[in-house]
């Protein structure tokens, strides 16, 4: 292989998702496509790295400081979403039905990879409970993202804040038949009267 194509090999495995073969696949399509093409994505991965920051509130991605959630007078001040990280804001917006603010952690916790609550954004959301009814905890149902939800609720708790976790479940359109045990009891648990 030559050096430039290894190299960009390389630098495409490190993406989290990709290994080797995608990386490769990749590069070679990055061959085939025009130099204007390839510039420009080039100059889209420069630009993000000059232009965007995280948010002064809530640690979201953002080129305007606070961001336009933060800044948004339409926004219920009295709620705010806790998540793991700026690309979990998203599909949370995308559904329209939270109207409130967000804040991200940076991170979850995890011991094991030495990763505590003081290398999380965990401070900047207790500075920002004044006036804060409920807080809604979105962190992944994985080990990881539940043991920094029952930290969070703990911690929230004391301070007379609501506290509420998502549902997680079965998926709309699923087959109970080919669910596993730990998210079929997920739903069992959070089931709700109809």
């Amino acid at each position: 292989m030559p050096a430039p194509l290894a190299r960009l090999v390389g630098e495409l495995s490190r993406l989290p998702g990709i290994g080797p073969k995608t990386a490769t696949r990749l590069a070679h399509h990055l061959l085939t496509v025009s130099k204007e093409d390839a510039a420009a994505l080039a100059s889209s991965i420069l630009e993000i790295k000059e232009r965007l920051f995280h948010c002064c509130e809530c640690n979201g991605i953002t080129d305007v400081d606070p961001c336009s959630i933060c800044s948004d007078p339409g926004r219920d001040s009295r709620l705010l979403c806790v998540v793991e990280q700026p690309f979990n804001i998203r599909p949370i917006e995308r559904t329209g039905e939270f109207l409130g603010r967000y804040h991200v952690l940076l991170g979850v916790l995890a011991p094991q990879r030495g990763i505590g609550p003081d290398q999380l954004a965990i401070d900047g959301l207790l500075r920002r409970l004044a006036g804060i009814e409920e807080v809604v905890l979105a962190t992944n149902p994985d080990v990881e993202g539940e043991a920094t939800a029952l930290y969070l609720a703990r911690l929230l708790k004391s301070k007379n804040i609501r506290v509420t976790r998502l549902a997680f479940g079965m998926p709309v359109g699923g087959d109970i038949e080919y669910t596993d045990e730990v998210t079929l009891a997920r739903s069992l648990a959070g089931r709700r009267e109809l």
